[in-house]
């Protein structure tokens, strides 16, 4: 697996390494800490640009120690750009499987507020990408740390990456995770007329079946991957995301794993409505898991031979 852990100059770049050394990865990992500097403040004092380049460069292979104390290969990069547009193309270029970035925070405000860098790397990014928080927790003891493990899954193959995602790590002892997929199309049976209520309870379940077969399947898939797991399909209250939000402050979840779409997808460069609002506003870290897009012959004809898109 190939880990690119986008930092910036912040006692939070330090925390994240450090949750990152304190996991559990697949063997032969190999990490790439990056630091993008915006040449832009140095236009007219070139020496100053190269100092704070080597500064960031000595700064990054300090953070790098500890993952090598872990015994993760570890390179550093420090680039010149735009931190939003470079390091999706940076981690592109290294063939990055998976970005972690942090947040400027971890309070209420900050979630809604995330970071400009760190949405336009979610929206943008040809990988799985990390929206790391709370990686400053006391722990107590040294080393990995059971984790608390909420996917979200609606049937789809997107859904099904993310549970893959998820069983093929060796999680630390005593590790839980739990599958939830909500009812869709879930229908209020208030907002209709009495004569339609019968047909509305029909299809909500249905649609409470179907989230409870998907969500077994997951929680079976991560059981066999040695992970204890439970399943849930609960009936909405409000929007699905807001639901993933609601159960991992009530679950107390560490980390919750989503595909970046859902069953009706949306275009690539659109990520899809419940996964960016679980991004935003989950009171944990959140891992948006994507499928590598495959070029499509048909299109790139197309664009030629029509002249536009």
């Amino acid at each position: 697996m190939r880990v690119l852990i986008a930092l910036s100059a912040t006692e939070q770049s330090r925390e994240i390494v450090r949750e990152a050394a304190a996991r559990p990865w697949p063997a032969n990992s190999k990490f790439l800490l990056l630091h993008v500097l915006d040449p832009f403040p140095f236009a007219r004092v070139a020496a100053s640009l190269e100092r704070a380049k080597e500064a960031a460069r000595k700064e990054l292979e300090s953070l790098a120690e500890e993952l090598r104390k872990a015994g993760w290969s570890t390179d550093t990069n420090v680039i010149l750009g735009r931190a939003r547009q470079a390091v999706t193309k940076a981690a592109a270029a290294w063939k990055a499987n998976l970005i972690l970035v942090g947040t400027h925070g971890g309070g209420a405000l900050q979630r809604t507020l995330l970071g400009s860098t760190a949405r336009e790397v979610l929206r943008s990014a040809h990988c799985s990408v990390e929206i790391v928080r709370n990686a400053a927790r006391p722990r107590k003891e040294a080393g990995a740390r059971a984790t608390r493990v909420l996917v979200a899954t609606d049937g789809s193959e997107f859904s099904a990456a993310a549970i893959r995602a998820v069983a093929a790590r060796a999680w630390p002892k005593g590790s839980v995770a739990k599958v939830m997929s909500i009812p869709e199309p879930f229908l209020p049976t208030s907002h209709f007329p009495f004569f339609e209520i019968e047909e509305v309870e029909r299809l909500n379940m249905a649609a409470l079946k179907a989230a409870k077969k998907y969500a077994a399947a997951g929680a079976d898939a991560l059981f066999n991957a040695d992970l204890q797991a439970t399943a849930d399909a609960p009936f909405p209250e409000s929007g699905n995301g807001r639901e993933i939000v609601k159960e991992a402050e009530r679950w107390r979840a560490d980390l919750i794993v989503v595909g970046s779409h859902g069953r009706r997808g949306f275009s690539r460069w659109y990520m899809g409505s419940v996964s960016e609002y679980v991004a935003l506003h989950a009171p944990c870290s959140v891992e948006v898991v994507r499928i590598p897009s495959v070029p499509n012959k048909t299109s790139r004809k197309g664009t030629k031979k029509g002249g536009t898109r």
